[in-house]
């Protein structure tokens, strides 16, 4: 009885030092300052959050990215993605991805969301003078109104799942799309409510609908790699120091006035 109890310790003790002695998963967090390269996917196509310009990249996104990347002992490197491909390259070639993505729980099958940086919903933008005419999801949803979206995002998704009635046209150009509405080839786009407001101061003639009462709640979030619990939490105090000590602010208040 006694041998069976020692052999069964012993047994324990070997399944226990196995089980400690084996090496943990490499997070990202140590690849990354290892590398001192921070992979960064973004479309770049979305002002005010990231827009690519020649080689290079800025916006909100990409200089918070940017900031944490310092604060990693890392350099980004910025990788020009897709909406449609925005998961599929972050998986395969990145360490982050950023560039104004919403939170979604369909996202949130295949990586981890950051904590949320900033609460913004989906707003109607069209020519100032129909302002009036397309305050909600049902003044939109009629026969002969045209919804322009960019392909792939949460944007057409919205599109689709509350436009019946309405014609949609994916354009596949985010950086000129809202110059169709001006020129009278659609009526009406639905994007985040900080976009509106932006796009409105530079495109005059265009007038956000309600951004300040967007037609849906949205948050928008930083793309991480699933199951990476190390790398998410620095990502996430790095996001809650920022806005803490007023670096957020700082640039936000850059890109959005």
């Amino acid at each position: 009885m006694i041998t069976r109890v020692v052999v069964f310790m012993l047994w324990s003790f070997t399944a226990v030092t196995v089980t400690y002695g084996q090496d943990a998963p490499v997070s990202r967090l140590d690849a990354v300052q290892k590398s001192g390269k921070l992979r960064v996917c973004t479309p770049g196509d979305y002002t005010p959050f990231a827009l690519q310009k020649g080689d290079a990249f800025e916006g909100l996104d990409v200089d918070l990215v940017s900031s944490a990347a310092k604060a990693l002992g890392a350099e980004p490197v910025f990788v020009k993605s897709g909406w449609p491909t925005l998961m599929k390259d972050f998986i395969e070639k990145c360490d982050v991805a950023v560039g104004g993505i919403s939170v979604t729980l369909d996202r949130q099958k295949t990586a981890y969301f950051s904590r949320a940086y900033m609460v913004n919903g989906k707003a109607p933008i069209t020519r100032c003078e129909n302002v009036g005419k397309y305050q909600t999801v049902a003044d939109i949803d009629k026969p002969g109104v045209t919804v322009i979206e960019n392909p792939g995002g949460s944007n057409e998704r919205f599109a689709r799942a509350n436009f019946k009635a309405a014609r949609i046209v994916i354009y596949a150009d985010n950086t000129t799309i809202f110059d169709e509405i001006l020129k009278g080839n659609a009526d009406v786009m639905i994007s985040e409510s900080a976009e509106t407001i932006v796009q409105q101061k530079l495109r005059p003639g265009l007038c956000a609908v309600n951004p300040d009462k967007p037609l849906q709640y949205g948050e928008m979030a930083w793309l991480l790699p699933r199951g990476d619990a190390a790398f998410k939490a620095w990502i996430d105090q790095w996001i809650h120091l920022a806005k803490a000590n007023g670096e957020y602010d700082r640039i936000v208040g850059r890109w959005l006035r």
